[in-house]
């Protein structure tokens, strides 16, 4: 006998699950958990500042950012390491290889200038139409491969991969995939792409922010400082530092998807269609 798994849908059944949204990546249970784990450990890695108690080590400690950074590249190897292990098939891995490459291809247009940052509309459109499992390893690799080609190795990068693989994995997670399509589709993947570039710049001051301790500043991190004093001081930070980033970056997204995410998703619907993550593989007499 010989496995079948070519990817042939029958007519029938084509019409009947077109609407349906692809799982490229199956969640079980250990994908879950692991993704779970590292996101409560990315929270932590992230708000740090402000969620240690006064009286904690930590709060007083420089080297908690420098332990963190060194801890979420492990966790994200795991991660997805993981989730190849349960869940993703070797024509998911090729379309997750066309999409990291054209993600890491888009970061470097802007590279970073003013927030003109293009991937961030490719990562909610492909996490949107694969779902969130697809989308959070899609984030991860982007900015993995987008920091290699662009020289931005350093402390900051788990950071990145994870705050961009968040970004994939919450457009899975939107209401209406199976259903809604057309401009109200649009509409609410512009609207998410928005608040989800603007957080990202937010989370991301997060990681960088406590360096600025002990500086003579209104806006550094000081630590053991009741959590007001430093909650206002971060949201000077933001205001001051990167929101003539977080905002332009949020326009160009969602000028973008609004333009070009008709095409786009109709392109992501059709490739998934073709590669039929789905069918199940059939076995036929040679």
């Amino acid at each position: 006998m010989t496995a079948r798994g070519d990817g042939a849908v029958p007519g029938g059944a084509r019409g009947t699950n077109a609407g349906r949204q692809v799982r490229a990546v199956r969640l079980g249970t250990r994908s879950v958990a692991a993704l779970a784990l590292v996101s409560a450990i990315g929270v932590a890695a992230f708000g740090w500042p402000l969620l240690a108690d006064s009286a904690s080590g930590l709060a007083h400690s420089a080297d908690a950012p420098w332990l963190f950074a060194a801890l979420l590249p492990l966790l994200l190897a795991v991660v997805v390491a993981t989730i190849a292990d349960t869940g993703i098939g070797a024509k998911a891995v090729a379309m997750l290889g066309v999409l990291a490459a054209a993600g890491a291809a888009l970061r470097p247009l802007g590279a970073g200038t003013a927030g003109i940052e293009p991937m961030f509309f490719l990562m909610v459109l492909s996490g949107r139409v694969l779902g969130p499992g697809f989308g959070f390893v899609l984030g991860v690799v982007s900015m993995f491969a987008s920091a290699l080609l662009t020289g931005g190795v350093g402390p900051w990068m788990p950071f990145q991969m994870l705050s961009m693989g968040w970004v994939g994995m919450g457009a899975g997670l939107l209401p209406g995939a199976d259903r809604l399509r057309g401009r109200g589709e649009l509409l609410l993947l512009a609207g998410y792409g928005a608040v989800a570039s603007v957080l990202y710049g937010t989370v991301m001051n997060l990681q960088g922010w406590p360096y600025l301790a002990g500086m003579a500043s209104g806006v550094s991190f000081v630590p053991g400082d009741p959590l007001s004093h430093n909650l206002a001081r971060f949201v000077a930070y933001c205001l001051a530092t990167s929101l003539g980033w977080d905002l332009p970056r949020a326009v160009v997204t969602v000028v973008l998807t609004l333009t070009l995410g008709r095409t786009v998703l109709r392109a992501l619907r059709r490739a998934t269609r073709r590669a039929a993550f789905d069918a199940p593989v059939a076995f036929r007499e040679p």
